[in-house]
C-alpha cells in the first residue's frame, strides 16, 4: 500500500511543477531576460571589459575572493542542513510522538515521514553540488583574471576573445550559485509538507511569489533599470 495520499501526490506535483516552471521561465525564456539575475549578467561583462583597461587589478581579485568566500559559506551551510535533515530521518519515532501532541493532531506514517526527510536531504544535496561547482567556477574565473592580457593590448582580438571567455565562465558561476540559492528557498517551502500537503501548496506558492517579487518588483530590480 502506498504511503502517499491523493493530497500528498497533488501537493508534491505542485511543488515540482512550480520549481520547474519558475526555473525554466527565469533561465530559458525572453521574460527571464528582464530579471534581476539577467541584468547582473550584463554587468559581469561590463566589469570584465573595464578590468581589461586597468593595469593594476588587485581590487578585481579582492572582489572575486569575496564572491568565492560567500559561495564557500553557502556550500558549508548546506552540509550542516544535510546533517540536520538526516537527524530528522534518524529520529522518526521520537518526532512523530511529539507531533501527535501538537494541536494539529497530525501523525503521518513512519514511511511517509522518512520519504519526506529523504526528499529534503536530496534538495540540500542538489544545492551543495550547485554551490560547490559555482565555487570551482569562481576559481577558474580567478585564473582567467590572472591570465588577462595587459591593458596595452586591450584592442587586440586575443583580448576580446579572452574577455568573452571569462565573462561566459563568470556568468555560468553566477547561474549555478543562483540555482543553489533557489534550492534553499524551495527547501523552505518543502518544509510545509511536514505539516500537511495543503500547507506545502501554500508555502510553495509563498516562496514563488517572494522570489518573483525579488526578480521583477523589488527595489533592487528598479535600481538596475535606471
Amino acid at each position: 500500500m502506498s504511503p502517499f495520499t491523493t493530497a500528498d501526490l497533488i501537493a508534491f506535483g505542485f511543488f515540482a511543477f512550480a520549481w520547474t516552471i519558475y526555473a525554466v521561465t527565469l533561465e530559458r525564456t525572453s521574460y527571464g531576460r528582464d530579471s534581476l539575475n539577467a541584468r547582473m549578467h550584463i554587468y559581469r561583462e561590463v566589469w570584465m571589459r573595464r578590468m581589461l583597461g586597468r593595469e593594476m587589478r588587485m581590487v578585481d581579485m579582492q572582489i572575486m575572493a569575496s564572491l568565492q568566500n560567500g559561495t564557500a559559506f553557502f556550500a558549508s551551510t548546506t552540509l550542516l542542513a544535510i546533517g540536520g535533515a538526516l537527524t530528522l530521518l534518524r529520529a522518526t519515532e521520537e518526532i512523530l510522538s511529539v507531533m501527535a501532541t501538537l494541536p494539529f493532531g497530525i501523525r503521518p506514517s513512519p514511511a511517509l515521514w522518512e520519504i519526506k526527510c529523504i526528499g529534503l536531504v536530496l534538495i540540500f544535496v542538489y544545492a551543495f553540488f550547485k554551490f560547490a561547482w559555482s565555487y570551482r567556477l569562481f576559481n577558474y574565473v580567478s585564473i582567467l583574471l590572472g591570465a588577462t592580457p595587459y591593458a596595452s593590448k586591450s584592442e587586440t582580438p586575443e583580448a576580446e576573445a579572452h574577455i568573452m571567455r571569462t565573462t561566459r565562465l563568470f556568468q555560468s558561476a553566477g547561474r549555478h550559485f543562483n540555482r543553489g540559492q533557489r534550492a534553499f528557498f524551495f527547501a523552505l517551502g518543502y518544509l510545509g509538507w511536514f505539516i500537511s500537503p495543503w500547507v506545502l501548496i501554500a508555502t510553495t506558492s509563498a516562496v514563488v511569489i517572494v522570489m518573483w517579487r525579488r526578480q521583477y518588483a523589488s527595489d533592487s530590480w528598479r535600481a538596475m533599470s535606471t
